[in-house]
C-alpha cells in the first residue's frame, strides 16, 4: 500500500519560516520524481516545487528565493523548507510522486500551512 505522510504544518508569522516533510512508503522512491502542491481556499491546486531523480528542481515564480525542496533516498523523504512567508503562502499542501506513464501518481492527505500577518 503506497502511503505519502505529510508533516510539519501549522501556524506561522509573516516572515517566519516552516519546514515540511513527506515520507513515503510502498513506493520505490529513488526512481519517483517528488513534488510539493497547494491549493487555497476557491483555488485549483498548483505546484510549489519539484524535485526529479536526478535532484534537478523546479519552483513556482512566487516562492522562488524563499523555498527549497531537498530530497533524502535513504530516507525515503521529501523535504520543503520555507521561509520568508507571507499570507499567501496559506493553503493546504500536498506532497505528490510521480514516476511517469505508465505508473499512476500518488498524493500525500495534506497538511494546514496558515501564514498571518
Amino acid at each position: 500500500q503506497v502511503q505519502l505522510v505529510e508533516s510539519g504544518g501549522g501556524l506561522a508569522q509573516a516572515g517566519g519560516s516552516l519546514r515540511l516533510s513527506c515520507a513515503a512508503s510502498g513506493i520505490i522512491f529513488g526512481v519517483n520524481d517528488m513534488g510539493w502542491y497547494r491549493q487555497a481556499p476557491g483555488k485549483q491546486r498548483e505546484l510549489v516545487a519539484r524535485i526529479t531523480v536526478s535532484r534537478y528542481t523546479i519552483y513556482a515564480d512566487s516562492v522562488k528565493g524563499r523555498f527549497t525542496i531537498s530530497r533524502d533516498n535513504a530516507k525515503n523523504t521529501v523535504y520543503l523548507q520555507m521561509s520568508s512567508l507571507k499570507p499567501e503562502d496559506t493553503a493546504v499542501y500536498y506532497c505528490n510522486a510521480n514516476r511517469g506513464d505508465p505508473f499512476p501518481t500518488y498524493w500525500g492527505q495534506g497538511t494546514q500551512v496558515t501564514v498571518s500577518s
